[in-house]
């Protein structure tokens, strides 16, 4: 990606998408009458000021991009979110549960807390393959790169980089290592597994952050390849066209009003 080319972000949405630049955010949705509504506002930031903490600018930013969540349903109340289905938050529910049943039934080790993470894999994996999120998660991706390689939507590629896929495996294995690490030091609790939870976001994001700057190296290819397989497999359909007209309208937004006042 060249140096004038802005860092952009989004989130797949049920009926659009939602891309984020570093200072505005841009949503399109294809309402029930065939129309594309379009918003955009203001991102919080509040990220900027821990970008020289690894560890805390990265869960700065991801919190920065939830922040963006409820102030896209407030300006477009068709937005639909990945996770608004019933059958999803069943899912949740029972994913939940059976992470509890597992843990119960043995010693916290390495190899069942892994199976707990997996577990906890399961409603979003269902989301992805309920309806069209799957495509608009295409959309969100093939949107981006064409912009940042100058290239027409319809012919990028549906998987990319800098996917949050590619969180998935550093956070599981710090999830595991870090939840076996707790109980054996004898401690237990709410607080404890906070920790541990911050702790595997913020360890997932500097592996995500070191990948990109060393995009080229073997380890780096090697530690997004589980992320890219998820993509491939299960995270993204290639969309239709009123699809993607609906991603170039929230990519034509987010870049207008990113444009110097």
């Amino acid at each position: 990606m060249s140096e004038e080319k802005l860092r952009l972000g989004g989130m797949a949405l049920r009926n659009g998408l939602l891309v984020h630049g570093p200072t505005h955010w841009a949503a399109a949705v294809r309402a029930p009458d065939g129309r594309v509504k379009v918003a955009s506002g203001r991102k919080p930031t509040f990220g900027g000021r821990f970008d020289g903490l690894p560890g805390v600018r990265g869960v700065a930013r991801l919190g920065e991009a939830f922040a963006v969540i409820p102030l896209v349903k407030r300006a477009l109340p068709e937005a639909k979110l990945p996770m608004q289905d019933v059958r999803t938050l069943g899912a949740m529910a029972g994913a939940a549960a059976a992470g509890r049943a597992l843990r119960g039934n043995g010693p916290r080790t390495f190899g069942r807390e892994v199976g707990v993470a997996l577990v906890s894999l399961a409603p979003a994996l269902l989301a992805l393959r309920q309806g069209d999120l799957a495509s608009w998660h295409g959309v969100e991706h093939k949107a981006i790169a064409a912009y940042e390689q100058d290239g027409e939507t319809v012919d990028a590629d549906k998987e990319h980089d800098r996917c949050g896929s590619n969180l998935v495996a550093p956070m599981l294995a710090a999830t595991a290592a870090g939840t076996v690490a707790v109980r054996r030091a004898g401690l237990h609790g709410p607080a404890a597994e906070g920790a541990v939870a911050l702790g595997s976001v913020a360890f997932a994001v500097e592996v995500f952050g070191w990948s990109e700057r060393h995009s080229e190296t073997t380890l780096a290819k090697a530690l997004r390849r589980p992320g890219y397989e998820i993509q491939r497999l299960v995270g993204t359909r290639e969309p239709t066209e009123q699809q993607i007209e609906v991603g170039q309208a929230a990519l034509a937004e987010v870049l207008r009003r990113e444009q110097p006042e």
